[in-house]
């Protein structure tokens, strides 16, 4: 049986190959996994598919059915399929794969799996279609050349970036739109990179931001995204008050990469400290005047009280354990009541 796709007949440096729109329902038909757990790295021809990333896949293209996105599909056939032109200069035309033929998936074999279940919780997808490049299969060292040539200069964007450009994401939303409602960020907020460099005039990630709003909004993740935006507003515009360091770089009265090198009011440890003790103050009446204890706390780095809390051989670090003591700490400093898994947190020395 053939499957019979459009498809376009080219050339990349000395190779011939093929550009062509495959239905999705043919993706279980046209391309097998092959078990590479047994076999030496050396042996492969593709990496061991990671089975913990298909239910993400799938649920991706499940949830999105009208507005989801995939990359072409990139794989080596050892059967010569038939490519019937129908154009006068021959390069465009109908190309006829033969279901059962062999192919080796060269880039995007999660795809294919995320495909593959997707299409059993949605068969009407099946009548969608992929792009799929298919070349022609040489040998296991030219596949492993071309799986190395396809990833080699893949960046993943960074998380601030991703934030950003995330319509689909409610905190992300949710972050974007308080940026508007609290001063002291104004234009402080770093929105490409998720770390800060070393002569950024910027005193904030968003990617920080993000994480310590997701402690905040904890109980209120399901709630409109306008709410969320105003109470997370509301938090950090009164928390901005007894935090003067902020208000100072965002008036010019000192520069951002100078507060940083001091102090580490601004360090996405910090926030998400704070952002987390937000979750818990806002419950009770008069939230606001707790934080003015925020004023009582030195936060420059040469205070001795953040070793084995956040610093480490005099670096920040930013692991679950410092983010834990923290906020313990700075619990502490609110005099707010500590759990007795904080106080463990506290008493245990943060690793680097």
């Amino acid at each position: 049986m053939f499957v019979h796709v459009p498809a376009m007949r080219g050339k990349m440096g000395s190779r011939p190959y093929y550009s062509c729109l495959l239905p999705m329902n043919a993706v279980p038909q046209m391309f097998k996994f092959t078990d590479w757990v047994g076999f030496s790295p050396d042996d492969r021809e593709q990496r061991v598919l990671n089975e913990k990333r298909v239910p993400d896949l799938a649920n991706y293209i499940v949830d999105n059915e009208d507005d989801y996105l995939f990359s072409a599909i990139t794989a080596s056939y050892k059967s010569e399929p038939i490519f019937e032109p129908s154009g006068s200069d021959g390069t465009i035309g109908v190309l006829k794969v033969k279901l059962g033929d062999e192919f080796v998936i060269n880039d995007g074999q999660h795809r294919c799996a995320g495909i593959c279940r997707a299409l059993k919780a949605a068969p009407n997808i099946g009548d969608h279609t992929i792009a799929v490049l298919l070349f022609p299969w040489e040998s296991k060292e030219r596949v492993q050349q071309m799986f190395s040539d396809l990833n080699r200069y893949v960046v993943k964007t960074s998380k601030s970036l991703d934030i950003l450009y995330d319509k689909r994401d409610k905190l992300s939303a949710v972050t974007l739109a308080s940026l508007d409602l609290v001063d002291v960020f104004g234009d402080l907020v770093e929105k490409d990179d998720s770390s800060l460099r070393s002569k950024s005039p910027k005193l904030f990630t968003l990617a920080a931001l993000y994480d310590a709003n997701k402690e905040l909004l904890r109980d209120h993740a399901d709630e409109p995204i306008t709410e969320n935006a105003t109470r997370v507003a509301s938090f950090w515009n009164a928390a901005a008050k007894n935090l003067p360091d902020w208000a100072k770089v965002r008036a010019g009265m000192k520069l951002a990469v100078d507060l940083r090198a001091e102090k580490i009011v601004s360090h996405s440890t910090v926030l998400r400290a704070i952002g987390s003790i937000g979750a818990d103050l806002m419950m009770e009446p008069g939230w606001e005047e707790r934080l003015q204890a925020l004023q009582s706390i030195d936060w420059s780095k040469k205070n001795k009280e953040w070793d084995n809390i956040c610093i480490v051989a005099n670096s920040v670090v930013s692991n679950r354990q410092a983010r834990a003591a923290t906020k313990a700490f700075i619990k502490g400093k609110l005099g707010m009541p500590l759990t007795e898994a904080e106080s463990r947190a506290i008493a245990q020395p943060a690793a680097a």
